[in-house]
């Protein structure tokens, strides 16, 4: 059965079962909530308490989002959109990537290894491929350009 999300305390038992999953960020732990059937109001007091007992922070959820998703392949414009859909500020966003320590080039250069087995393309069609699928994981356009001209260590 259930639970009946209908009171602060529900509605807080139900966010730390989410957050002991894997971090959440506000807005999509509200949805979740929402989705469970709790009323607003007992969603907002809820999450001010786990924001000030430590226990919901959105700096950790951009901290382990980054993380992962780059690690899975993907670069810093895809990574910076799925962020903004999910409901968090651009300027944590970009704040949140600068601080990730992350090498977006070497990200890059691991994730066309993994598809295109460090292949350089032969031709327009195969470049157009190669470019395609980079520029769709997220990485910018010069960056990918440099790698695919065999121009990318200079």
């Amino acid at each position: 059965m259930p639970a009946v999300l209908d009171n602060v305390a529900a509605v807080r038992h139900a966010a730390m079962d989410l957050l002991a999953r894997r971090e959440h960020g506000r807005v999509e732990l509200a949805r979740k909530l929402r989705q469970r059937g709790a009323g607003d109001e007992h969603i907002e007091a809820a999450l001010d308490r786990l924001s000030e007992e430590g226990l919901l922070s959105e700096a950790r959820y951009l901290e382990s989002f980054i993380s992962y998703r780059a690690r899975s392949g993907f670069g810093p414009q895809r990574i910076r959109d799925d962020l903004s859909q999910r409901g968090l500020a651009r300027a944590d966003i970009d704040q949140a990537l600068r601080d990730s320590g992350i090498d977006w080039r070497e990200g890059l250069r691991e994730t066309w290894q993994r598809k295109f087995a460090g292949q350089l393309p032969g031709d327009a069609r195969e470049r157009a491929k190669q470019m395609r699928f980079l520029v769709y994981r997220g990485y910018p356009m010069d960056l990918v350009g440099q790698l695919l001209r065999g121009s990318f260590d200079d």
